[in-house]
């Protein structure tokens, strides 16, 4: 459970730096992709559900490869 919390915070953070990136930037269209999947994911925790633990750690990783 404590994982999970984990998990919902660092999407949460994630969610809102993505949706900064502006519209004119070669990488909108792409972190818009990763924030709808993130959102899904976000979903599934609020619901008690469990995400795919490999799909969550390609989703964190592609999120902080569009911010850096």
């Amino acid at each position: 459970m404590r994982a999970a919390l984990a998990d919902e915070k660092l999407i949460a953070m994630l969610l809102d730096r993505l949706e900064r990136i502006s519209v004119d930037s070669i990488w909108e269209h792409r972190a818009s992709g990763i924030r709808g999947s993130l959102l899904r994911v976000q979903d599934q925790l609020q619901d008690g559900k469990e995400p795919d633990p490999s799909s969550l750690r390609e989703l964190i990783g592609a999120s902080f490869h569009i911010l850096r």
